[in-house]
C-alpha cells in the first residue's frame, strides 16, 4: 500500500484539492498566485487539468461552438476553439506548475483528459495519485491504461449510476489497481442543496468498501463540512482569486477565504466529532461545581432522624449527591447541622 493511500486512509480530517483547473486562464503567473493563495489557505493539494484542443473537444463541438453556459455562437469576439486553446497549458507549463509545487512543499496533481496525457503524467509529473473525471468513468479502455499506471485513483462518480461505477471497478481491479478513493460528485455547475444527496457518501462507503470523498461543485463552504462529518477522506474544491474573472469555472469556485474556511471548517469537525465512544471529559471540579447536592432546609440538631422534608438540593456537588439520598434518609444524624448547609456522608 503506497504511503500517500495509507495515510488518506487513517487521516481524520480530508486531504483538501484545491481545483484550479483551468482557472489560471492559460497564463502562468497566474496559475502560480493560485498555488500560493491555497497554499497559504491551507490546502494539501492543488489539480490541474491535462488537455488541448485536440483532446477535450471533437470537430462537431468546435463547428456547433457551444459549450455549458457560454455561447459561443452569440459571439463576435471569439469562438470555443480559441477559447480551449486559450485556457489550456502546455506539457512544459504542466511540468513547471509541479516543479513549483515541489519547490513550495504543496502536493500536485493533474486530470488527464488522453493516453498522451496519461502518459507524459505517469513519466514526467509524477503526481501522488490519478484523478478521474466524471466524463470518463464509463471510458473502459482508458480505465484500463490508468489502472497500469499502479497509482493511487481518485475517481468521479458524478453522471454515473451504481452498475457503472461497479463495471469502473471491476476495470481498474483487473489492472491490479487496488487503491481507489470514490468521490461523490454532481456534474452540475453550480448544484443546488436539494441536489446535491451528500448521504450517498454513505451508500458508496458501505456498498464498495472504499474509501469516500466528496468533488464539490455547490456554492460556498457548508457542504464540504458536511461532507467531512459523513466520511469523506478527500474534499476537492475549484478554486480561484475571483469569482468575477472570465473563464469557465471561476464563478462556481471557492475565492482564497472560502477555501481557508472550507479547510478550517472540516479540519475542526473532526474535533467536534471526537471518537465513537461515550466518555465522559469534565473534570472533577467542573462536575461538583455545576451538580446539586443534599442541603439543610432547617436547622438540624444530633440525634435528628432526618427526612426528605428536612432536604432541599442546590450546587455545589461536593456533598450527598441526589441519586445516593436515600440511603440516608430515616438515617441519625451524628452532628448539628444549620440551615442552607451541605450535607455531607460524614455527617451520619
Amino acid at each position: 500500500m503506497s504511503k500517500f493511500y495509507k495515510n488518506l486512509k487513517n487521516s481524520k480530517s480530508p486531504y483538501i484539492i484545491a481545483e484550479i483547473g483551468s482557472n489560471h486562464n492559460g497564463k502562468t503567473y497566474l496559475a502560480k498566485k493560485l498555488i500560493l493563495s491555497a497554499k497559504k489557505a491551507g490546502a494539501d493539494c492543488v489539480k490541474f487539468q491535462s488537455w488541448s484542443v485536440d483532446t477535450i473537444f471533437s470537430k462537431k463541438k468546435y463547428d456547433d461552438n457551444y459549450f455549458f453556459n457560454d455561447d459561443y455562437r452569440n459571439r463576435k469576439d471569439t469562438n470555443l476553439k480559441k477559447i480551449v486553446k486559450k485556457y489550456s497549458f502546455s506539457e512544459k507549463q504542466l511540468l513547471s506548475m509541479s516543479n513549483f509545487c515541489k519547490k513550495i512543499n504543496i502536493d500536485f496533481a493533474t486530470t488527464p483528459f488522453s493516453l498522451s496525457e496519461l502518459n507524459f503524467l505517469k513519466k514526467k509529473l509524477k503526481p501522488k495519485f490519478i484523478k478521474v473525471a466524471s466524463m470518463d468513468l464509463n471510458n473502459h479502455p482508458f480505465l484500463k491504461q490508468i489502472g497500469k499506471k499502479k497509482l493511487p485513483i481518485l475517481l468521479s462518480t458524478g453522471l454515473s449510476t451504481i452498475k457503472e461505477i461497479n463495471e469502473a471497478l471491476k476495470i481498474l481491479y483487473k489492472t491490479g489497481s487496488k487503491e481507489i478513493i470514490l468521490l461523490h460528485c454532481i456534474s452540475k455547475y453550480p448544484t443546488p442543496p436539494k441536489e446535491t444527496n451528500l448521504n450517498a457518501l454513505i451508500s458508496l462507503k458501505q456498498k464498495f468498501r472504499l474509501p469516500i470523498g466528496f468533488s464539490d461543485h455547490t456554492l460556498g463552504t457548508l457542504a464540504p463540512s458536511i461532507a467531512s462529518c459523513l466520511g469523506a477522506k478527500v474534499i476537492e474544491k475549484h478554486f480561484t482569486l475571483s469569482k468575477k474573472m472570465k473563464g469557465w469555472d471561476h464563478k462556481v469556485s471557492a475565492e482564497p477565504l472560502e477555501l481557508k474556511r472550507i479547510i478550517d471548517e472540516t479540519k475542526l469537525v473532526h474535533k467536534y466529532l471526537g471518537k465513537k465512544i461515550f466518555k465522559r471529559p469534565e473534570s472533577k471540579k467542573i462536575i461538583q461545581e455545576f451538580r446539586r447536592s443534599a442541603i439543610a432546609n432547617r436547622d438540624l440538631k444530633i440525634g435528628d432522624q432526618i427526612s426528605m422534608s428536612d432536604i432541599t438540593f442546590k450546587r455545589p456537588g461536593t456533598g450527598i449527591s441526589p441519586d445516593k439520598i436515600y440511603k440516608y434518609v430515616g438515617k441519625k444524624i451524628k452532628k448539628n447541622i444549620k440551615n442552607d448547609t451541605v450535607i455531607k456522608k460524614n455527617f451520619f
